[in-house]
C-alpha cells in the first residue's frame, strides 16, 4: 500500500465528510525485544503495527479519532466520529494547521542491517552482556539483560498542503545488577539506545559500568547537614535541567505555570549554562526533519550563557502567544494528539574533566543518584533524595546514602561554576557534570 497516496487522499476524504481543515498522521512501526534474567531467555517478543489519526476542524472546533483498520469502512467511520466530535467541542480560534511545506535534510536516521542481524546473534549479546557484568567481584545478583529494536516510518499530510514522511530506526542494549555486602543492597545499571546497530556500546564497557554503578555505594557514611558544593554526575543532570525544560513549554508560560514565565532575553542562570535543543542532528534518536505536526525541525538556542533565548511552541500554542512554531510538536504516536517537547536536548560542556573537577573542590558531594520530582517548573524548588560519593579536599572519601538536597532553582542555577567535559551526545538528552558550589544537603 502506497502511505503518501493513502494520507492525501484521507485529507481529501476528511474535506468531503465536513471538515474545513484536516490533518492525517499515519504511522508504521515494528519491534523487537529480548529479555534475560539469570543466563535464561525470559521472553522474546516481536510486532508490527499500523495506525491513522485524524485531527479534524469545523467551524475553529478540534476533533480527533484514529484506527489501526485501513479498510475503507473504518477509515471513513473514524473521520466521521473526528468531525462529530468537533462539532461538540469548543471553538477557538487558535486551532490552526502548520503550511511549512519545507523539509529538514537529515543523514542517517535509518539503520536496514538492524533488521538483518541474526536473531542468534542479538541473544547472545544480551546473554553475554549479563554474565560480564555478573563476573565483576561483589556482584551477587542480577536483575536481566535485554535488547530491544524499532523500526518507524511516520506520513503526514493536511489540508493545508502538507505531504511528507521519513524512516527511522534504533536500538537499545541495557543491563542490571545487584551488589549485595552484609545486610546491604544496591543497584547499578547501565544502557544504550543508539540508531546503528555497530554504534552500540561494547558489551564489556557496559558491564563495567553497571557493575561500578552497584558497588561504589557501599558502606555509605551518613553525613551531618550542611551546606556544600554539589556535583551532578551527567546521568543525574537531567532531574537539574528537565525542570528548565518544563518550565519553557510555550503552553505551560501562557497559562503562568512556569518559574520562568518572566524571564525572556534575562539573565537567570551562571553564564556557563547554555541549553540547545537540536532536531537535526545525524544518527540520532531524536531527530526528524520535520515535527509531529509537520513543522521543519531545527538547531533552537534555549539558553545562552544564563539568558533565556526561547520558549518552545508547537502550532496551537505559537498561535496563542503571537509567534511562529519553533518546530517542537511531538506526539505519542497515531493515536495522541501533538503537545509539546523537545529533539536532542544538551548542555553545551565545559573543558574540565571530572576528575579536575572533583580535585577542584574543597567539600562536596557527587551524585549519582536522585529520586524525587528535581525542580518544579512551577515554583522552582528543587527537592529530592540524594546518594553518591563524598569528596573532601578534593579526593573522594566515602559513599553517601539517604541524604536529601534542596534549593530553589534561581540559586542553584546561578551558582553553577563548573561544566565538564564528560558528555555523551548519543543521548537525546544530554548533559556533562555540573558543579553547584553550594546546596544545602540534609543529613543525620
Amino acid at each position: 500500500m502506497n502511505y503518501t497516496e493513502l494520507t492525501e487522499k484521507l485529507v481529501k476524504k476528511s474535506l468531503s465528510l465536513g471538515a474545513d481543515a484536516a490533518e492525517v498522521f499515519l504511522e508504521s512501526n515494528r519491534n523487537l525485544s529480548v529479555q534475560v534474567l539469570n543466563s535464561e531467555i525470559e521472553t522474546i517478543e516481536e510486532a508490527s503495527s499500523q495506525g491513522v489519526g485524524f485531527r479534524v476542524f469545523v467551524g475553529g472546533k478540534m476533533g480527533f479519532s484514529h484506527c489501526n483498520d485501513f479498510s475503507n469502512r473504518s477509515l471513513e467511520d473514524t473521520i466521521s466520529r473526528a468531525v462529530a466530535f468537533a462539532r461538540l467541542s469548543t471553538a477557538d480560534e487558535n486551532n490552526i494547521l502548520p503550511d511549512d511545506r519545507g523539509i529538514t535534510a537529515i543523514d542517517q536516521l535509518y539503520d536496514p542491517g538492524i533488521a538483518l542481524e541474526p536473531m542468534d546473534k542479538k541473544i547472545s549479546m544480551v546473554l553475554e552482556l549479563e554474565k560480564l557484568a555478573m563476573g565483576v567481584a561483589g556482584i551477587t545478583k542480577s536483575s536481566g539483560s535485554g535488547y530491544g529494536e524499532g523500526e518507524s516510518e511516520v506520513f503526514i499530510a493536511n489540508s493545508n498542503g502538507i505531504l511528507k514522511n521519513y524512516k527511522s530506526s534504533g536500538c537499545y542494549l541495557g543491563v542490571s545488577v545487584v551488589a549485595e555486602k552484609g545486610d546491604q543492597k544496591n543497584t547499578g545499571n547501565e544502557s544504550c539506545s543508539r540508531v546503528f546497530f555497530s554504534d552500540l556500546t561494547p558489551l564489556d564497557e557496559m558491564a563495567s559500568t553497571a557493575s561500578r554503578n552497584a558497588l561504589e555505594l557501599l558502606d555509605p557514611v551518613m553525613i551531618s547537614t550542611q551546606k556544600a558544593a554539589v556535583i551532578f554526575d551527567p546521568d543525574v543532570a537531567r532531574s537539574l535541567i528537565g525542570g528548565i525544560i518544563t518550565a519553557i513549554n510555550g503552553e505551560r508560560v501562557l497559562q503562568g505555570a512556569s518559574f520562568l514565565r518572566d524571564f525572556m532575553n534575562k539573565q537567570f542562570a551562571s553564564s556557563l549554562l547554555t541549553i540547545i535543543d537540536d532536531g537535526t542532528r545525524a544518527k540520532s534518536m531524536g531527530s526528524a526533519p520535520f515535527d509531529g505536526e509537520g513543522v521543519p525541525t531545527g538547531k533552537n538556542i534555549l539558553v545562552e550563557n544564563g539568558v533565556l533565548r526561547s520558549f518552545i511552541y508547537n502550532t496551537r500554542a505559537a498561535a496563542r502567544a503571537g509567534v511562529k512554531s519553533t518546530g517542537n510538536a511531538v506526539r505519542g504516536g497515531f493515536s495522541s494528539l501533538p503537545s509539546i517537547g523537545t529533539h536532542n536536548v544538551y548542555l553545551q560542556p565545559g573543558d574540565r574533566t571530572l576528575k579536575e573537577i572533583i580535585a577542584g573542590t574543597r567539600k562536596g558531594l557527587l551524585l549519582r543518584e536522585v529520586t524525587g520530582y528535581g525542580i518544579d517548573a512551577v515554583s522552582g524548588n528543587f527537592s529530592g533524595g540524594a546518594s553518591g560519593l563524598w569528596i573532601v579536599n578534593g579526593e573522594v572519601v566515602h559513599p553517601v546514602k539517604g541524604v536529601t538536597i534542596a534549593g530553589n532553582a534561581l540559586d542553584i542555577l546561578g551558582a553553577i561554576d563548573a561544566t565538564g567535559n564528560d558528555i555523551d551526545m548519543n543521548r537525546s538528552f544530554a548533559s556533562p557534570s555540573v558543579r553547584i558550589a553550594e546546596m544545602q544537603i540534609g543529613g543525620r
